[in-house]
C-alpha cells in the first residue's frame, strides 16, 4: 500500500499478489462461483452420502470439488469456503479460479472465443480481492457507522450474483490503483473544450449551461481555462467544458480522436481543481472537495461486466428530460411521497460528435460511446441533521470475520430485526411496487443503484439513481412527452413480473435474507413473511390496482429464474441488447416464490 495520491512504484504496485492472499483470494472465488452456478443450474452438486458435503466433477470426470453448503429460499446456496477441497487421482490439489474454469468450461458453456476473456476477467477480479484483503480490514460495524464515502470506497465483493464482477480490462497496474473505487485515490478530472457544432449539450428545467459550469468550475478556473483558448487563437464562446475521465483521455481520446485534438475541435485544458473519488460504479465521481456538487459520470472505454462502459452521445441528449419527468411524477404521487422516496436527477448532459466514426458504424457501437458525461445532483445537500448515507450495496458486505454490515445496522437501530427490516422494505420495496403497478415502471433496482438514508441504524428512506439508462416504461400505449419516448420498452407480459422477481428477490433479498440467517440474526421465514407483509400492506392501501394485482400476481407459486452470468459466459463484451433486453435473457426453469405461502385469504 502506498500513500494516497502517490504511485506506487513496480513492485509496490504488486505487493497485495502474495501466495497467502492470492490463495484466498481464488478460495472466496470459487465459492462464489460454485454457489452462483449451481443457482443458475449450470452445475449440479451431487449429495455425498458418506459425510453430507456436495461434490461437483471436472468435464472429464477427472478432478472432483467437495464443499459444505445450506440450501435457502430462492435456491440459494449459502457455501462455506473453507470447506471446499479439490481432488483428482485420490490426491488433494489446490484451489485455482482458472483451472476451475478450464476444468468445466463445457459444463459452463464457455466458447473458445469467450474463454480467454473470462479468464482475464477471473484474474482481475481476483487481483482486486487480493488488493482488498491486504489492506485495512475495518469490522462490519466500525463500516457500518462510517460516512458516505468510507462505506462506498468498503465494499469488498461487487454485484452479488456475477462471478467475473471486477474484470476492468483495459486498466493496468498502476490505473487500478489511481482508478479503482476500492483504492479510495482522490483525482481530478480532465476537462476538455468541445466546438459547439459538434457536441450536443442539454439540462433540466431551471438549468443552463453558464449557471451549470459556473458552479461546478468556479470564476478562476473558469477563467484560466478561457485564457488557455484564448491564447491559442480560438474563442472560448464556441466551446462548450466538460470532464472527461483521466483513464480515457489518456488511452482513448488522445489516439482516437486524435483529429478533433490536432483540429481544435477538441482541446485539452488539463485537470480541475476539485478532487473526486470513483464509485462502486467505476466511472462516477464523487466531489470530495466539495460534496454539495454534481457527481461526474463519464465514458470508459473499459470492459467491465459484460459491457464497454462508454456513454453515447445521443443517448445523452434525452437525459435530462427524462429525469426531470420522472422526478415530476415522483413529486405528484401521493404513495411515493409517503414513503419519502426520491431520485438524484441526471440534471444535464453533454456529447460529442465524431462524425467519422458516427458515419462509420451502426448504433450501440463503442466507437459512440467514447466521449459523453453527464452531471447528477448529490444528496448530500438533501440531508437532515442526524441521517447519513450509505450505498444499499453494503447491506450484502461482510467483514473479514464473518461481521455482516446489515446486523451492524440493525443491533445500532435497537430494533427488532424483523421491524428493522420492515422499515427498509417501505423506503425500498414499496416504491418499486408502486411504480410498477400505478405506473408500469421498472427501474434498475440494484444495490449500487440506491442509496440508503439511515438514523441511529435505521433505514428511513431510500433515493434512486442511474435514471435515464436504467428505467423503462412497458405498457405500450403510455402516453410519454416526445422527449422521453425512448424509454418505452416492448417486454412480454408474462416477462415484466420478473423485474420485481429477478431484480429484487433473486438478485439482492436472496442474499440478503442468507446473510441475516446465516448469522442467527433473522430467520428465513421471518424474513419473508416480513417481505410478504410490505406487499400485502401495499395492495390493501392501493384498492384501485386490485386488476393489475391479479394479472401480475407477487403471490404466483414461482416465476421464472433469469440467470445472469449464462449471459456473461455466452457474450461477455455485450451480454444484452440494449434496445431489446427482454430479448436477451436467460431463462432456466423456475423458483419456487418464497412469499407465495403467505398470500393474503380472501
Amino acid at each position: 500500500m502506498t500513500a494516497a495520491g502517490t504511485r506506487p512504484t513496480a513492485q509496490e504496485a504488486v505487493a497485495h499478489l502474495t501466495p497467502e492472499l492470492w490463495a484466498r483470494a481464488n478460495r472466496l472465488l470459487i465459492r462464489k462461483a460454485l454457489a452462483e452456478f449451481a443457482h443458475e443450474r449450470l452445475l449440479a452438486p451431487a449429495r455425498l452420502p458418506r459425510d453430507g458435503h456436495y461434490a461437483v466433477r471436472s468435464d472429464d470426470g477427472a478432478t472432483e470439488y467437495r464443499f459444505t453448503a445450506r440450501r435457502q429460499a430462492l435456491d440459494h446456496w449459502q457455501v462455506d469456503p473453507d470447506s471446499i477441497t479439490r481432488h483428482r487421482d485420490q490426491a488433494e490439489l489446490p484451489l485455482d479460479a482458472l483451472e476451475f474454469f478450464i476444468e468445466l468450461r463445457d459444463s459452463l458453456g464457455l466458447t473458445a472465443g469467450i474463454l480467454p476473456v473470462y479468464l482475464e476477467e477471473i484474474s482481475s477480479t481476483l487481483s482486486g480481492t487480493a488488493y482488498k484483503l491486504a489492506g485495512p480490514a475495518p469490522t462490519a460495524a466500525e463500516l457500518a457507522t462510517s460516512d458516505f464515502q468510507a462505506v462506498e470506497t468498503g465494499m469488498t465483493e461487487g454485484h452479488p450474483c456475477f462471478v467475473a464482477n471486477n474484470g476492468r480490462l483495459g486498466f493496468g497496474i498502476h490505473e487500478y490503483h489511481a482508478y479503482a473505487p476500492e483504492t479510495a485515490s482522490p483525482l481530478k478530472l480532465i476537462w476538455l473544450a468541445a466546438r459547439r457544432d459538434h457536441a450536443t449539450f442539454t439540462a433540466g428545467a431551471g438549468l443552463d449551461y453558464d449557471t451549470l459550469i459556473r458552479a461546478e468550475l468556479g470564476d478562476a478556473t473558469r477563467a484560466r481555462f478561457a485564457a488557455d483558448l484564448t491564447a491559442l487563437g480560438l474563442a472560448p464562446d464556441d466551446y462548450y467544458l466538460f470532464p472527461v475521465h483521466p483513464w480515457q483521455w489518456w488511452n482513448k481520446l488522445s489516439v482516437t480522436f486524435a483529429a478533433e485534438v490536432a483540429r481544435q475541435r477538441l482541446v485539452c485544458l488539463g485537470p480541475g481543481d476539485d478532487d473526486h473519488l470513483a464509485q462502486q460504479s467505476i466511472r462516477t465521481f464523487f466531489n470530495t472537495t466539495d460534496p454539495a456538487k454534481h457527481y461526474v459520470k463519464t465514458a470508459l472505454s473499459v470492459l467491465n461486466m459484460g459491457f464497454m462502459r462508454g456513454l453515447s452521445a445521443s443517448y445523452m441528449e434525452a437525459t435530462p428530460a427524462i429525469n426531470d419527468w420522472l422526478a415530476r411524477l415522483i413529486d405528484a404521487d401521493d404513495t411515493f411521497r409517503a414513503a419519502r422516496f426520491s431520485i438524484i436527477r441526471e440534471r444535464a448532459a453533454i456529447g460529442y460528435h465524431h462524425r467519422q466514426y458516427e458515419a462509420a458504424t451502426e448504433k450501440g457501437s463503442p466507437y459512440l460511446k467514447m466521449l459523453a458525461a453527464l452531471w447528477r445532483e448529490s444528496p448530500v445537500p438533501t440531508l437532515e441533521p442526524g441521517r447519513r448515507l450509505a450505498t444499499m450495496a453494503s447491506l450484502l458486505h461482510t467483514d473479514r470475520d464473518g461481521g455482516s454490515f446489515a446486523a451492524a445496522l440493525i443491533e445500532e437501530s435497537g430494533l427488532d430485526p424483523a421491524v428493522w427490516l420492515r422499515r427498509y422494505l417501505d423506503g425500498y420495496l414499496t416504491p418499486v411496487l408502486h411504480a410498477f403497478y400505478a405506473y408500469d415502471l421498472v427501474f434498475m433496482p440494484h444495490g449500487e443503484n440506491a442509496i440508503l438514508v439511515i438514523e441511529d441504524g435505521a433505514v428511513e428512506r431510500v433515493i434512486f439513481k442511474d435514471i435515464a439508462e436504467e428505467i423503462a416504461v412497458m405498457d405500450p400505449d403510455a402516453v410519454l412527452p416526445p422527449a422521453v419516448a425512448r424509454i418505452r420498452a416492448d417486454v412480454p407480459e408474462d416477462k415484466k413480473l420478473l423485474s420485481v422477481f429477478t431484480d429484487v428477490f433473486d438478485c439482492f433479498f436472496r442474499f440478503l435474507s442468507g446473510t441475516l440467517a446465516d448469522r442467527g440474526v433473522l430467520d428465513e421465514d421471518t424474513f419473508w413473511r416480513t417481505v410478504a407483509a410490505c406487499v400485502t400492506d401495499y395492495q390493501k392501501s392501493n384498492p384501485q390496482l386490485a386488476d393489475k394485482f391479479a394479472r401480475y400476481d407477487m403471490f404466483a407459486d414461482e416465476f421464472a429464474l433469469s440467470c445472469l452470468n449464462r449471459l456473461q459466459l455466452r457474450n461477455n463484451q455485450q451480454m444484452v441488447d440494449l434496445q431489446d433486453p427482454a430479448g436477451a435473457l436467460q431463462l432456466i426453469g423456475t423458483l419456487r416464490n418464497p412469499i407465495a405461502r403467505y398470500a393474503p385469504t380472501a
